[in-house]
């Protein structure tokens, strides 16, 4: 029986062993990361009804997922710089794209396997093929394995796709600082009151704040600037006072209540550079191996990375299922769907990322929030 090789424990990989486990094929995780609590996770994510909800109750984990749901968490609000609301909708349960932590989410998938599953500590650096469709890793620990069916869920960077394609993540154009605000509605009231009791997205041409309400008070924050990545480069980031200071200059105009997400971090901001693979990336069928989630098609963040990657697990889960003792059928069916899927949601992200800090911004924003309402609200009424 094939054994399946997933490199990365991220949503996707995990997603798709514990599909795997639960049709009985096994699937052993080679991970980066020293454990489980090794690194932050990341925010807040919104899990869609269509694809990452859907990818989640075929691994039976609806019930732990909806444990995890942030109520409150779907609330949206656009401001302009001067912390003026010019759009608001609130969380009434019925936008079908509740929030969940990532490190929650993550837990859960985690917890779903076998203990065994997972091999912490495995850092990819080097992967050929020895024909057959098989595949030899080695990890910086010295430690080798071989493959029978080798799957890249080691996302944006990933070292398992050089094995199917040449390409290589671009810069945007577009850069996140990130930063954290704790126990805000005693410690920092006027920025709790901006960022609400859900998202917030501040926006102006060429920059922005986005924000998210997590659980306990906590405010976390991307400072968004579309600069050269040379600019960033000159930032010294080890000096966080410094890189703040830097940042902040940026939104000399904005209201307080707004810069407080930068000036009063109490973590030291951390630069995240947007990259992409170029929209349509895909590749000729290589025996024995595939990719999913950003590995296979990263692109800007626009709500989709989360649930393609847990969409992707679920399909080529699927499909190795369907097709017992065939793997290149399987893989073929696999990336048959995920490559117009991917090259959608890529679509979908740039523009995203062009109507956010447009020269209209926010109204592009408002603009775009206000249609998708009414397309809610038609479809509704179609029912």
């Amino acid at each position: 029986m094939t054994h399946v090789t997933i490199v990365g424990a991220g949503l996707g990989g995990l997603l798709l062993a514990r599909i795997l486990h639960l049709h009985g094929i096994a699937a052993t995780i080679y991970e980066a990361d020293a454990s489980e609590q090794a690194r932050p996770q990341g925010g807040q994510l919104d899990i869609h009804t269509h694809d990452g909800q859907v990818a989640l109750a075929a691994a039976g984990l609806t019930e732990a997922f909806r444990a995890i749901i942030h109520e409150g968490g779907e609330a949206t609000r656009v401001l302009d710089r001067h912390g003026t609301v010019v759009f608001e909708q609130a969380d009434d349960g019925a936008g079908g794209r509740p929030e969940v932590l990532r490190g929650d989410l993550r837990r859960i998938l985690i917890e779903s396997l076998h203990a065994d599953t997972i091999r912490w500590g495995k850092r990819l650096s080097d992967v050929t093929s020895l024909g057959g469709g098989r595949h030899a890793l080695t990890f910086t620990d010295g430690s080798t394995v071989t493959s029978d069916l080798l799957v890249g869920a080691d996302g944006a960077w990933s070292k398992v796709r050089s094995l199917l394609s040449a390409a290589t993540p671009d810069y945007v154009g577009t850069s996140f600082v990130e930063t954290y605000l704790y126990d805000a509605d005693v410690r920092h009231p006027a920025a709790a009151e901006a960022v609400g009791g859900g998202a917030l997205m501040a926006l102006a041409p060429g920059q922005g704040i986005l924000a998210h309400r997590e659980a306990g008070g906590v405010l976390h924050a991307y400072i968004a600037l579309n600069r050269p990545a040379a600019w960033f480069a000159d930032i010294d980031f080890t000096d966080p006072a410094a890189a703040r200071r830097r940042i902040v200059a940026e939104f000399a105009s904005w209201a307080p209540a707004l810069t407080a997400l930068i000036t009063d971090s109490e973590t030291s901001p951390v630069l995240r550079m947007l990259h992409t693979l170029p929209t349509g990336h895909c590749w000729d069928r290589v025996p024995g191996v595939t990719l999913l989630g950003d590995a296979a098609h990263l692109a800007p963040p626009a709500g989709e990375g989360a649930n393609l990657a847990l969409f992707d697990g679920m399909q080529l889960a699927v499909a190795l299922a369907r097709h017992p003792g065939n793997i290149e059928a399987a893989l073929a069916a696999y990336e048959k769907d995920m490559f117009p899927r991917g090259a959608a949601a890529a679509v979908d992200g740039h523009e995203v990322l062009r109507f956010l800090f447009a020269e209209n911004a926010p109204f592009a924003a408002v603009d775009f929030f206000t249609n998708a309402l009414a397309r809610v609200s038609g479809a509704a009424s179609d029912l």
